[in-house]
């Protein structure tokens, strides 16, 4: 008795077969097969980890130095919510609220008594840098 298949018909079932092939199997290769797979080489000299290398961290937009960056993800996390424009006895009611540190609220202090427009606006005014356009 010939081989029952299923709703297509043997040779339906076959041709399913062939063209599911590479999404059951994953291709051509396995993951056991990677071990295979040579490691790139670089001629490259490593990074020594114990050098201070603040200045040159990736991602740092031009314009802008590492603390500055921090600087100002700092204080703008500190001044969430704020409202703008805002004058500096409002960024430091909104920071002392919020539970800031005291040298933050310090900080805050010290800005000359003008409106702001952004948090760009108070870092850069705090000595943070402003990011320059990229386009």
């Amino acid at each position: 008795m010939p081989e029952m298949s299923g709703k297509h018909g043997p040779k339906a079932d076959d041709e399913i077969a062939r063209e599911t092939h590479g999404m059951v199997s994953g291709g051509h290769s396995t993951h056991a097969e990677e071990f295979k797979e040579p490691e790139p080489f670089s001629d490259d000299a490593p990074d020594d980890p114990t050098r201070a290398v603040a200045g040159d961290r990736e991602g740092s937009p031009p314009g802008m130095s590492a603390q500055g960056v921090e600087g100002r993800s700092a204080l703008a996390r500190m001044l969430a919510g704020a409202r703008y424009p805002a004058r500096p006895n409002e960024l430091i009611r909104h920071a002392a609220e919020g539970g800031a540190p005291d040298d933050a609220v310090e900080q805050l202090r010290t800005l000359p008594k003008r409106e702001y427009e952004n948090v760009a606006d108070v870092a850069e005014e705090l000595g943070y840098g402003r990011e320059e356009r990229r386009y």
